[in-house]
């Protein structure tokens, strides 16, 4: 029997990803749905996707499947008619990545949760089913002409910070499960207004949308696919595309162009920038934006701490990373030049 899980040494996948010539192309897809057993549905998923050369990231759980993964351009069809075998994914609809800049995946890992995406709500005292109306862009677009609409990014702060829709709320929350509530009570008296939310792909939105109608919120709407759609279609149809700046991503890549403004930046200088990186020090690995002179200058890491610590032989920095804290230890995602104040490269 074929082995389940991946068991080759990830540097040494790196460079297998970045050597392969092999076009590919980048998608995900989500599916709430009642899954009986979903260890068994995951080993079997795992067994037909591989023999499609399919790279990515899978989660399953009893509420259904949430995937991002690269497939061989040239199979694509017949990753398709994989996924068609399965009853509940037959005719799913596939978010395209935008831009296919860098390698997205080097392996496949397709895990069990509790749930696709971590929410902290009770499913079991609402109907997730009863979602928010879908708009397609150019309804988005009409909708939010309204000065009168509500747009609401249900994403994370360092997903925002790179990239939005105009004039849209964006909770200062470093999780979904953050963002539910400080939604709800944000525009707990206006739930007679239109509100639309947007996120990535579209899931995250799934959910809120089914949880703010059973809180009362009367005109709930979603982008249909997300960004990630309203993109490709915008683009499609010649129409306004009201997003600006980058879409972050959950890969390798850790983000797309959707537009060509630059929102953000830089985490340690303060030029123009919206590139995603994490800590070169693994101790840390902090996720924060890098220009290319600060990257240069210090040695792709955060802080000059960091930067000390990796130059370290690797014995003493196995044995030092134990008793130390860095920026990635104590600070969320994207945080820590919230606690820097005006220090740069600040030595924390």
């Amino acid at each position: 029997m074929k082995p389940l899980h991946n068991r080759i040494n990830r540097q040494v996948l790196e460079q297998k990803a970045i050597n392969d010539p092999t076009p590919r192309t980048t998608l995900s897809f989500y599916k709430y749905y009642h899954l009986g057993n979903p260890q068994l549905f995951r080993d079997h998923l795992y067994q037909l996707l591989s023999e499609t050369g399919t790279l990515g990231r899978i989660y399953v759980s009893y509420e259904g499947i949430n995937a991002q993964v690269s497939v061989p351009t040239d199979r694509l069809e017949e990753f398709k008619q994989v996924l068609s075998t399965i009853t509940f994914l037959e005719g799913i609809r596939l978010n395209y990545a935008i831009e296919e800049a860098g390698v997205s995946f080097i392996k496949l890992i397709v895990r069990v949760r509790e749930k696709i995406v971590a929410d902290g709500l009770n499913d079991k005292t609402f109907d997730v089913t009863n979602k928010g109306t879908y708009l397609k862009a150019e309804e988005f677009n009409k909708l939010t002409d309204d000065p009168d609409t509500i747009v609401v990014d249900m994403r994370n702060h360092y997903e925002s910070e790179v990239g939005y829709f105009r004039d849209a709320i964006r909770p200062d929350v470093e999780t979904f499960r953050e963002a539910l509530p400080y939604v709800e009570q944000l525009l707990g008296d206006q739930k007679d207004r239109h509100i639309v939310m947007y996120c990535t792909g579209g899931i995250r939105c799934e959910k809120a949308s089914a949880y703010y109608r059973h809180k009362g919120f009367k005109n709930i709407y979603q982008v249909e696919g997300g960004i990630i759609e309203y993109a490709r279609r915008a683009n499609q149809l010649g129409i306004e595309n009201k997003f600006i700046g980058k879409n972050f991503v959950f890969d390798d890549r850790l983000g797309e162009k959707i537009s060509t403004e630059v929102v953000s930046k830089c985490h340690q200088c303060g030029a123009p920038c919206d590139t995603h990186v994490n800590c070169a020090n693994d101790a840390c690995h902090i996720l924060f934006i890098q220009c290319p002179e600060c990257a240069a200058k210090m040695e792709h890491t955060c802080s000059a701490k960091c930067m000390e610590f990796n130059r370290l032989p690797e014995g003493e920095r196995s044995q030092l990373k134990k008793s130390m804290t860095f920026n990635g230890t104590k600070f969320g995602k994207g945080r820590y030049k919230a606690h820097k104040g005006d220090e740069k490269l600040a030595d924390v």
